[in-house]
């Protein structure tokens, strides 16, 4: 609270009466029409005409030692509004207002009611500081920022459109005929214009907020639309439930899919003209107990970047990922798990060998991005179109380079590695957690050691972590339990993450000027706790989060010949991890925390998505 209290709100009518304010026959009206009706007694008498509101709530403010505001000429942004659940702002009548930091300004009546204030601040994980509104301009206000459940959602999320003119800026391209139709849906409520707006609104909303993608989730009483943004779910709206039928035909119409079919999976896919851009969208659909679930991944050529430097990786690991593609032949593996960016990574590959001389072939399941130059096949297993099927098509096209969107059986991995001994590039992911785990797991698939350590040139492992906000970044200490969770506690040193003294030499080197002064006096005996470290505050430009964006973490593992005799001697993944941090390859966590101590993410990312050697 801004300053103890020091009235009780029961005597607010005597103070009005004492100091002129009302007269008693105007209290004693109100007392009467606040017992009849519940009402709070300011409330009453603003609804007399005893006095006007706004001297009622700078009487409050100044008895109760708080500042007022006037919601008639303040403007609430919608995202701010959004931190604070609409059953709780009716029933308590508060409104946030702005955010500055983790101060989050709320609009109240009651400021004797501490409850709520307790409530915000465990809801919206921030500071609140209260403000006295007015009752009946403040009942105005919530409704206003939170319409009644059936409209919230479609005024809110349609306001996105504003600038978009929906019959010329907004277009599907490129989709089957619409010739199925539902029993259970009338074709008019499919095309009615709220349903219509409301999905372009939403597609709209995505792209132009950078989700990469968008659930549509059917629960027994509700619906609710999430969006992944920089590997997070966030929730935008609940749509009407009487409107899910529509909503989910509306989306099968646009990417040609049975919408009579409500019992098996489907895939497809949307490609929308918004404005001058033209977006695919993968859309994946599957019955649950509720209804449909819709997933639709959105790939935006025009965000797909084809330069790893700008992902985060080391220059030295960059320089052996192009040293691997710059041979003949031979095969590189990148290994993470979904949703990891290892498609980006070897079409950044692909890219940098792209050349008129060079055929280049794919098989991918599905084709993420049309790139230029490239042969791309979609696999189709239902047809006998597998990754097997496609690489020995392949061998007889005359390719220079194959890129296999995943190798996933035996069969696969033996004709990749087949292809990579006989003169071909091969490019290829696996599911493994790290890079030595990969050798472990081709060799578990059946294949030949001798094989296995001939034929890979290098192995790729990578994660996603989220970035620190640059414009509201600051230094922090972090909390005990932060090194605890971490594994790093106040004894152990930087042995315990495994750094040798060629990887701590080889990460000063390469680490910023500014950071590499502190790096330079680290001995082995060093804290961990006395590296720099920093976090977002939250601020306007990433929505509170204190994070925005993705950078890549990269364990980037080159096959030497002492590796390959290792591989030959059939060592274990430790071992062979071992080896190559010996020969100056950082690990995940490495390269994680290069990066915290760099300014580019936090501890926390580093502890969710890496693990210590």
């Amino acid at each position: 609270m801004a300053a103890p209290l020091s009235v009780s709100p029961a005597r607010i009518g005597d103070l009005l009466l004492a100091e002129g304010r009302i007269t008693r026959e105007q209290l004693d009206r109100a007392v009467a029409e606040q017992r009849a009706h519940g009402t709070r007694l300011g409330y009453a008498l603003v609804r007399l005409g005893a006095l006007p509101e706004n001297d009622l709530t700078v009487f409050t403010a100044r008895q109760f030692g708080m500042p007022a505001v006037d919601l008639s000429t303040f403007e609430v942004d919608p995202k701010i509004a959004a931190l604070v659940p609409a059953d709780l702002a009716r029933t308590h009548r508060v409104l946030p207002l702005k955010r500055d930091g983790r101060t989050l300004t709320v609009a109240i009546v009651d400021p004797t009611n501490l409850g709520v204030i307790e409530d915000l601040k465990f809801i919206t994980r921030c500071d609140i500081f209260p403000v006295i509104a007015g009752e009946l301009t403040l009942a105005a206000a919530i409704d206003r920022h939170y319409p009644a459940r059936d409209e919230a959602p479609t005024s809110a999320l349609l306001s996105a459109l504003e600038a978009v003119d929906v019959e010329t800026d907004i277009e599907v391209v490129g989709v089957g005929a619409e010739e199925a139709a539902s029993a259970a849906v009338p074709s008019g409520e499919i095309d009615d214009a709220p349903v219509v707006k409301l999905i372009n609104a939403l597609l709209f909303d995505a792209v132009r907020r950078g989700a990469s993608d968008i659930h549509f989730e059917c629960f027994e009483h509700e619906l609710r639309v999430r969006f992944r943004i920089d590997g997070a779910l966030v929730e935008v709206m609940k749509p009407p439930k009487r409107l899910q039928p529509a909503l989910i035909s509306r989306f099968k119409i646009m990417a040609a899919l049975n919408i009579a079919e409500r019992r098996v999976p489907q895939d497809g896919r949307i490609r929308l003209k918004l404005g001058p851009q033209v977006i695919d969208f993968r859309i994946a659909t599957l019955p649950t107990l509720f209804g449909e679930k819709v997933v639709l991944r959105i790939l935006d050529k025009g965000n797909l970047t084809l330069e790893l430097e700008r992902f985060g990786i080391e220059p030295r690991a960059e320089q052996a990922l192009m040293d691997a593609i710059a041979n003949p032949y031979g095969m590189v593996l990148v290994t993470g798990p979904t949703g990891s960016g290892k498609t980006t990574t070897l079409y950044s590959c692909l890219s940098k060998v792209n050349a008129v001389e060079t055929n280049i072939m794919s098989a991918e399941d599905p084709v993420e991005y049309n790139l230029y130059g490239v042969n791309q096949v979609q696999v189709r297993t239902e047809i006998g179109m597998t990754f097997a099927a496609a690489l020995r098509a392949f061998l007889r096209q005359d390719p220079n380079i194959i890129m296999v969107g995943e190798i996933r059986d035996p069969e696969t991995g033996g004709i990749a590695i087949k292809a990579a001994l006989t003169g071909h590039l091969v490019l290829s992911t696996l599911h493994t957690n790290s890079a030595a785990e990969t050798v472990t797991r081709l060799l578990d698939m059946g294949l030949e050691p001798f094989n296995v350590s001939s034929a890979l040139n290098l192995v790729v492992s990578q994660r996603l972590l989220r970035r620190i906000c640059t414009a509201c970044k600051e230094a922090v200490v972090p909390e005990p339990l932060e090194f605890e969770a971490a594994r790093i506690g106040v004894e152990t040193t930087l042995r315990d993450l495994r750094f040798t003294e060629a990887a701590l030499r080889d990460l000063v080197a390469r680490a910023p000027r500014e950071v590499a002064a502190q790096l330079g006096s680290v001995t082995l005996d060093t804290r961990v706790r006395e590296m720099p470290y920093f976090r977002g505050r939250g601020c306007e430009t990433c929505g509170g989060a204190g994070m925005k964006g993705r950078q890549g973490a990269y364990e980037v593992m080159a096959l030497t010949p002492a590796l390959r005799k290792l591989i030959l001697q059939q060592v274990g993944a430790a071992d062979l991890r071992d080896a190559a941090v010996a020969d100056g390859m950082l690990t995940l966590r490495m390269d994680a925390l290069l990066k915290v101590w760099k300014g580019i993410t936090t501890l926390d990312q580093v502890v969710r998505e890496t693990r210590v050697a």
